[in-house]
């Protein structure tokens, strides 16, 4: 099936003119005029990329890119705008934008960006399904000593050898998939499949097709039969991570699973037998779901049989230094790099950073420090945030002074090569050809 780009512009002129544009390479084109109408769009239409106006009757384009990427992770967002500005462009890629470019200036560039993230898209939704056979992962690789983490462990060690349902409870970032992992891999199932899937990831119609499979003729695009993954995790383990972002319909369907071991296709009439476990993970509050209305009771019940809660990694400070070390010999050794350690102070701005993204934000930040360290890890290797932490008040710690810095280091490290430093930098290129100028930056 051609890729979906939704084009959300209240000049219909202007929209009508983009959609002829990109109509013409093949590819299908929805079209909103404003926020509301393209919300409701999206409810029944997967769209793999959204081309987005900044200024809306309804609302700012750069403001929606973060309530939107929250609903639809997978899908990316490229924002247009008429009249550009440093402080827009930077917070629309802060907030998850795949780009953010000028109307008339740009427009020769827009199918080649619609293809790049249509490529991201695309990985976006790889990257949410992934199925692991013997996989030798088990809790010798959660990292930690704290009393918080222990007992999780302790926890999950002790209900591992059982069929048990099993609800993982935290923040974004926690480790809830390791643990999940670790689980099936502690458990009489290590010797078959142990399938993972963000249900936060896909729309309700492509997450009941992933989940439940497909006969070919089930719907518009379905050319041939497709086994869902519950019946890929047959005999082994599904972990429904974000379940609390299931469709209410899905989780009518899925209940039908645990307490009957069945399951239908979508188009077909008879049913499916399968012996599976779950393990289903949440960032929120299920029981305000529930009086909200938006997650069934008896399905919490069901999943909610033995809960294990992850604390989040500010409640763990103690481990800090643990987890970035083992980061920081990962992170080396992918990047060719030997002999690399924390500077005094890099350490002890990593120990009173808040981790707002917990263990996941630490090793991507640990990542990039490498990337840019020469020798040892300094407090410049490090995000803007986390060297705010410090009380100094020196003028090379602004804003944009740190990101002047940080692109140039990147540049360096690729050799001036400015698509792979685009792409370390998760920026788009259009975006770091602007800063070049802004920054004055020749490398």
């Amino acid at each position: 099936m051609s890729p979906k780009i939704l084009i959300i512009d209240d000049e219909e002129k202007l929209r009508s003119l983009l959609a002829r544009i990109i109509k013409l390479e093949g590819l299908i084109v929805l079209e909103a005029g404003d926020l509301r109408s393209a919300l409701k769009t999206l409810q029944k239409e997967d769209a793999d990329v959204v081309l987005c106006d900044v200024k809306l009757p309804d609302g700012n384009g750069v403001e929606f890119v973060k309530e939107f990427k929250s609903k639809y992770p997978s899908t990316e967002i490229i924002l247009l705008t008429a009249y550009g500005n440093i402080p827009d462009g930077v917070q629309a890629i802060k907030n998850g934008a795949f780009d953010y470019i000028l109307k008339g200036d740009d427009n020769d560039k827009i199918i080649p960006l619609l293809n790049q993230a249509i490529n991201k898209s695309n990985q976006n939704k790889k990257a949410a399904v992934k199925i692991k056979d013997k996989s030798a992962t088990g809790f010798e690789n959660i990292i930690g000593n704290s009393k918080s983490i222990l007992s999780a462990i302790n926890l999950a060690k002790k209900i591992a050898a059982t069929n048990t349902t099993v609800l993982l409870l935290g923040e974004t970032g926690t480790g809830k998939e390791i643990f999940a992992n670790a689980i099936h891999n502690s458990s009489k199932r290590i010797t078959r499949a142990f399938v993972a899937i963000n249900c936060s990831a896909f729309t309700k119609e492509l997450l009941e097709s992933e989940l439940f499979g497909h006969l070919a003729g089930a719907f518009t695009g379905a050319t041939k039969d497709k086994k869902g993954l519950i019946e890929v995790a047959d005999g082994g383990t599904l972990f429904l991570d974000e379940i609390g972002e299931m469709n209410i319909e899905l989780q009518a369907k899925l209940l039908r699973v645990i307490e009957q071991n069945e399951f239908i296709k979508l188009g077909d009439e008879k049913t499916t037998k399968v012996n599976i476990r779950i393990i289903a993970a949440t960032n929120k509050d299920l029981k305000k779901s529930i009086v909200d209305g938006s997650f069934r009771e008896d399905l919490f019940y069901r999943l909610n049989v033995f809960a294990i809660e992850l604390p989040a990694l500010r409640d763990r400070k103690e481990d800090i230094h643990m987890l970035a070390e083992y980061f920081l010999k990962i992170s080396s050794e992918k990047a060719n790099k030997t002999g690399l350690h924390f500077n005094n102070e890099a350490t002890g701005l990593l120990n009173r950073y808040n981790w707002k993204g917990n263990i996941r934000e630490l090793r991507n930040v640990i990542e990039r420090a490498v990337i840019l360290a020469d020798s040892s890890i300094m407090p410049e290797d490090l995000p803007y945030e986390i060297q705010s932490a410090t009380e100094t008040s020196s003028s090379d710690l602004s804003l944009g002074a740190v990101e002047r810095n940080h692109i140039q280091k990147v540049l360096k490290y690729t050799g001036g090569n400015k698509t792979k430093a685009a792409e370390f930098l998760e920026i788009g290129l259009t975006t770091l050809y602007r800063k070049l100028e802004e920054y004055n930056l020749t490398l």
